[in-house]
């Protein structure tokens, strides 16, 4: 059974749309516009040494004019992390990177499983 949420918008009033499953809600909605509505999943950190390298999350923008991008897609988001490293450090970022790799393969299988899911509705 699909879920709908109802969101102010600053342009359209009050907006209703269905929430995907993987959505994490919209707890911090500030009224907007409605192409700006977005649906975010959970947001997964890759760090390394403590240190944020990566952040990764579904994301769907439903109102956007684009039809390609309607489509839920993996937000990925690189910060700026830079650092000066030694022989061991370098190894020790390049394990960490290829755990990284696997948890983002895993997360385009489950991208892919949701948008056959939206190519079936």
């Amino acid at each position: 059974m699909k879920s709908f949420i109802t969101l102010p918008t600053t342009d359209h009033g009050p907006v209703t749309l269905p929430e995907p499953t993987w959505c994490t809600g919209h707890n911090n909605h500030i009224p907007g516009y409605r192409i700006d509505l977005t649906h975010t999943g959970t947001e997964h950190e890759f760090a390394f040494t403590g240190e944020k390298l990566l952040v990764a999350m579904l994301s769907q923008d439903p109102f956007v004019t684009d039809p390609g991008r309607r489509r839920t897609g993996l937000y990925v988001e690189q910060t700026g992390y830079a650092a000066t490293l030694d022989p061991a450090e370098i190894r020790q970022l390049a394990a960490a990177l290829t755990v990284h790799a696997m948890h983002l393969r895993t997360l385009a299988a489950e991208l892919a499983a949701i948008q056959a899911e939206e190519g079936r509705q």
